[in-house]
């Protein structure tokens, strides 16, 4: 069983800083695309960057040149840098693999980012 656990949200200002983390458990981790995601209150959880097993990265327009995404195998474990935050981007935020290749989503961790 695959288990996901975030961490790193908080409350931040604008233009502020977070570093978000995602524990991977119960399967091989390095052997897959993972990805993360984000959900806003009243929205449908959205994908916001993704990284393969070789490190290429993807990011969705709203976040691009300011979120960055990385990997470190041998702590199966998925980053999210946030920098240059908004208050649009406030969300809970799940990692994942990539669509379709999805697991039983995690708890997540809420960034909230105050104007």
């Amino acid at each position: 069983q695959v288990q996901f656990v975030e961490r790193g949200g908080g409350l931040v200002q604008a233009g502020g800083s977070l570093r978000l983390s995602c524990a991977v458990s119960g399967r091989a981790f390095s052997n897959y695309a993972m990805a993360w995601y984000r959900q806003a209150p009243g929205k449908q959880r959205e994908l916001v960057a993704s990284i393969t097993l070789v490190s290429i990265t993807n990011y969705a327009d709203s976040v691009k040149g300011r979120f960055t995404i990385s990997r470190d195998n041998a702590k199966n474990t998925v980053y999210l840098q946030m920098n240059s935050l908004k208050p649009e981007d406030t969300a809970v935020y799940y990692c994942n693999g990539v669509p379709g290749w999805q697991y039983d989503w995690g708890q997540g961790t809420q960034v909230t980012v105050s104007s």
